[in-house]
Parts: structure tokens; C-alpha cells; sequence
């Protein structure tokens, strides 16, 4: 993971050094556990994972960078948690071994690859007990992409190193995904209740209003669309793009 992301980050200024602008997919976890939400772009980083941390040192190296040289023009979006399918079907994601997010892991099991999800954490202070994300759809992702774009296109002079949050600003529940899951599949998905996981938090959703204001960007989904565009994809792909299950057959 780590080499990954640096190794990425290296490359990449090298290519686009002649063009001096970036924009950087980066990632809420920066946050680590907020003492309270939404969570603003001002808000202290903590990252609690090695994921986070990852993307925290790339952040530091982008202000560096711009510090260094101002003539870069840097824009560093954080995202929360990305769920869905492109809604042809036709484009999803299909992680390599087992998934380590909430949504892979529930279409794996609503395709039978899977014998049950394992939710972890039900004594969280949420309404249902199970940790709260702010769940986007992949699509309104791209969106934000194409806006920080089309800001460092139209608005270069006034940009240095800015940081965009990109959220619904409403959180869900684990159990109210699966529920909403559940209904546009019409598959059930078995649960097994576990203990919390270390390093994660109880409640994590985004304020927008920067994106929203600045980039003139707003997600348009919510998690009915998220969850119908994922079912698609993983209907239509079970085994996604080798096509045949893991065993060959």
C-alpha cells in the first residue's frame, strides 16, 4: 500500500512537472476519529490506519511541494466512502482477494461468494449500534474530479494548495446499507456480529460546503442509487471481470 501510493506520487510529479498542476486523490480517513462532525477541511488530521497515514505523508508532501515552489497549483480531494457501479454495468470494482470495505464485501455475498458479512462493532452511540459513514456514489465522484479540474483550469491564479471534501454530508449506518442493499437486490445477506475493529471510528460523515461553494460541485445521489448501480454491476458480473469463479470453474 504504501510503495503504491509513493511510488504513484513520484511518477507522477516527474510526468506533470512541465505542467506544475495536480490534483490528488486522497481520502477521509485523515481524519482519523473526529471528536465531532461534520468534518470540515480545517479539522485536525489523525489518521489511525496505515491507509490513512499513507495518504496523510502524500498530503504533507503536496503542501511541501507547493511551499517549495508556488507556481504549483494543487488540489487535494478527500474522499469519503465511494460506493456504486457505473450504471451500464458494465464498470465496477473488483477487488483482489477478500475486500476490506463494507459494499465489495456485500455484493460477494449477495452473488454467493461469500457465506455471510461480519459487522463489526454493535455498541458504537449510533442509532443501530453500527459504526456511520458518508457513503457517495462513484459517479458523483468523478463529478468532483472533473470540477477540481475545471477549477485549476479556470481559476489557476488563485489556487495553491487547497483541500475539498468529497461527501454527501449524511451518514448511514452499516445496517442501514445492508437494509438499503437488501432492497435493490432482493437478495438477503446473513450477518455475523463481531467486535470492534481497532482504528475505527463511530461517525464519519463530510461538510461539503467548501466543495459545494468553491467548485461548485453537489453529490446527487444517495444510497437507493448507490446500492441499485452496484447490484447492477455485480448481477451482471458475479465474478467480475475474469468472468469465472475463483476456482477456475
Amino acid at each position: 500500500m504504501h510503495q503504491i501510493d509513493m511510488s504513484g506520487l513520484g511518477k507522477l510529479t516527474e510526468h506533470v512537472s512541465l505542467s506544475s498542476q495536480l490534483v490528488f486523490s486522497s481520502s477521509a480517513t485523515v481524519y482519523g476519529w473526529p471528536k465531532e462532525v461534520p468534518c470540515t477541511e480545517e479539522f485536525p488530521l489523525c489518521a489511525t490506519n496505515p491507509y490513512g497515514r499513507t495518504k496523510l505523508v502524500i498530503e504533507d508532501i503536496c503542501r511541501d511541494v507547493h511551499r517549495s515552489d508556488p507556481d504549483w497549483k494543487i488540489i487535494l480531494l478527500r474522499y469519503f466512502n465511494p460506493v456504486g457501479a457505473h450504471p451500464s454495468g458494465y464498470i465496477g470494482e473488483d477487488p483482489s482477494g477478500v475486500p476490506n470495505n463494507l459494499m465489495p464485501y456485500v455484493q460477494q455475498v449477495a452473488v454467493g461468494r461469500r457465506p455471510h458479512l461480519t459487522v463489526y462493532g454493535t455498541d458504537y452511540n449510533t442509532k443501530d449500534g453500527t459504526g456511520v459513514r458518508d457513503y457517495i456514489h462513484v459517479v458523483d465522484l468523478a463529478d468532483g474530479h472533473i470540477a477540481a479540474l475545471r477549477k485549476l483550469y479556470e481559476d489557476s491564479d488563485k489556487i495553491g494548495c487547497e483541500v475539498y471534501n468529497l461527501g454527501t454530508g449524511k451518514g448511514t449506518s452499516v445496517l442501514e446499507m445492508v437494509a438499503a442493499f437488501e432492497k435493490a437486490s432482493g437478495k438477503k445477506i446473513p450477518l455475523v456480529f463481531a467486535g470492534r475493529r481497532p482504528g475505527d471510528a463511530e461517525i464519519v460523515y463530510a461538510a461539503t460546503a467548501k466543495a459545494e461553494k468553491e467548485l461548485k460541485w453537489k453529490a446527487k445521489y444517495g444510497i437507493e442509487e448507490m446500492c441499485r448501480d452496484l447490484w447492477n454491476w455485480a448481477s451482471k458480473n458475479p465474478y467480475g471481470y475474469s468472468g469465472s469463479s475463483e476456482n477456475g470453474n
